[in-house]
């Protein structure tokens, strides 16, 4: 039996949110990760890419509040399950939010609502895959792999985009 092995390709990233490191395997990120550089992970563009180049380039319009959508392929690793929750992230809109029972209903198991948390923080793609914009069924905010206050962040840099519905 053949072993295939999957090449990994990562740069570091500054932006105003702190380091991220986005990594690639064939011309698909794979993850974006905050880091810490108190974890003494050197910051590193060594194996830079095409595909992380127009990744870092799109999450700094985002940052920089030029860019609503995201245009990169995709190739997070999870389970079906996973998987599903993900695509569902994917179809909130840009300035709009919904509850983790919105999200459980979205994939047609209802029931499922800690699971879909569950999910939602082992999203491996953050900031693209926008797990950020899942809030309680009451609106308060919870949990977030970032910590709370990034998460206000980046709704509250998505706000003034949010379609106002009547």
């Amino acid at each position: 039996m053949e072993s295939v092995t999957q090449e990994v390709h990562h740069c570091d990233y500054a932006t105003v949110v702190g380091t991220i490191r986005i990594q690639e395997s064939h011309d698909c990120i794979i993850a974006v990760n905050l880091i810490h550089q108190s974890e003494g992970i050197p910051l590193s563009t060594a194996e830079e890419t095409p595909v992380l180049r127009e990744a870092a380039t799109q999450l700094s319009e985002y940052f920089g509040g030029t860019r609503t959508e995201f245009s990169l392929p995709l190739n997070p690793i999870g389970t079906p399950f996973q998987l599903a929750v993900w695509k569902a992230l994917c179809q909130i809109p840009y300035g709009e939010t919904r509850s983790y029972r919105d999200i459980a209903e979205m994939i047609g198991n209802p029931k499922a609502v800690r699971a879909v948390g569950m999910a939602n923080h082992r999203n491996p793609i953050t900031f693209i895959i926008p797990c950020h914009r899942v809030i309680g069924s009451d609106g308060s905010l919870t949990g977030y792999g970032g910590g709370l206050p990034l998460k206000q962040f980046l709704l509250d840099l998505e706000q003034p985009h949010a379609c106002i519905t009547q």
